[in-house]
């Protein structure tokens, strides 16, 4: 089995920062990209931002310039510093990890935390 856990998430002031962290864990043989998403209150969940295993990253327009994401392959970790929050950027904010498990290395799963709230205050 694999689990994917996030942590980080709080409450803050409009232009503050936070830094979530989300730790993949269990049965891995490698963990391909891995993903942060966030849902607000009666909206669809929307995709953040992006990295590969070997580093490429994509961002979604809403975070550029804002957000950095990173990961330490060696713990199967992914990063979201966030800064500059706005009251908009308030969601619970979920990791996603693309996995090959150890007992079926040639196929992809998608795995998801149980997401961590971020509210951010006017």
């Amino acid at each position: 089995q694999v689990q994917v856990v996030e942590s980080g998430g709080g409450l803050v002031q409009a232009g503050g920062s936070l830094r979530l962290s989300c730790a993949a864990s269990g049965s891995i043989f490698s963990i391909n990209a891995m993903y942060w998403y966030r849902q607000a209150p009666g909206k669809q969940r929307d995709v953040v931002a992006g990295i590969t295993s070997s580093g490429s990253i994509n961002y979604a327009d809403f975070v550029k310039g804002r957000f950095t994401i990173s990961r330490d392959n060696a713990k199967n970790t992914l990063y979201l510093q966030m800064n500059s929050l706005k009251p908009d950027d308030t969601a619970v904010y979920y990791c996603n990890a693309i996995v090959r498990p150890l007992n079926h290395r040639s196929s992809e799963y998608s795995y998801w935390g149980q997401g961590t709230q971020v509210t951010v205050s006017s």
